[in-house]
């Protein structure tokens, strides 16, 4: 019986688990949960995307340049964040030069237009001091939906505008 070439689908999917292992290791020693649950999310949004570009490349490379993207939205390589880490150091933790994990950070970013503070993105337990999370526009102004009354934050929860009502906390 002849070796059977695996298909696209399976390929992607080796690589989401390599890439996903490599990632929880990593923020189990490093991070936290709130981290590896972003970044696992990151990665199968990669694997979803046709073609996957997880496919090509090394698997630490993209494990770091999820991270740093995650990392960098987050603000993780400010010291007065906790936790805290240089995105040289999560490079090296994968074993990839620094223009390696900052080139797939790059790429990311701009593949899917994630910018600095993007709510989708932010770790849930900081998300109420993240401002980009709770605006919205009201007949054309851009309002803090904190600063509005109930109604109107139930619609924008509703329509998924907010992550929350503000005085009612995370769910």
């Amino acid at each position: 019986m002849p070796n059977r070439k695996p298909d696209a689908d399976e390929v992607e999917r080796q690589a989401v688990e390599e890439i996903t292992g490599l990632v929880d290791a990593f923020c189990h020693e490093h991070l936290n949960d709130e981290y590896a649950d972003l970044c696992r999310q990151l990665i199968e949004k990669l694997g979803r995307k046709r073609p996957s570009p997880l496919v090509s490349g090394k698997p630490s490379s993209w494990a770091s340049g999820v991270v740093r993207t995650i990392g960098w939205v987050n603000f993780l390589d400010d010291k007065t964040q906790s936790p805290h880490m240089k995105f040289a150091a999560i490079d090296k933790a994968f074993g990839v030069g620094e223009s390696t994990g900052q080139g797939k950070s790059m790429l990311i970013r701009k593949m899917f237009r994630i910018g600095p503070m993007e709510p989708e993105w932010s770790l849930r337990s900081r998300i109420k001091e993240n401002p980009l999370a709770w605006l919205i526009q009201v007949n054309g102004f851009v309002l803090d939906a904190r600063n509005l009354n109930r109604e109107i934050q139930e619609e924008a929860l509703r329509k998924g505008l907010i992550p929350y009502i503000p005085e009612e906390g995370p769910q």
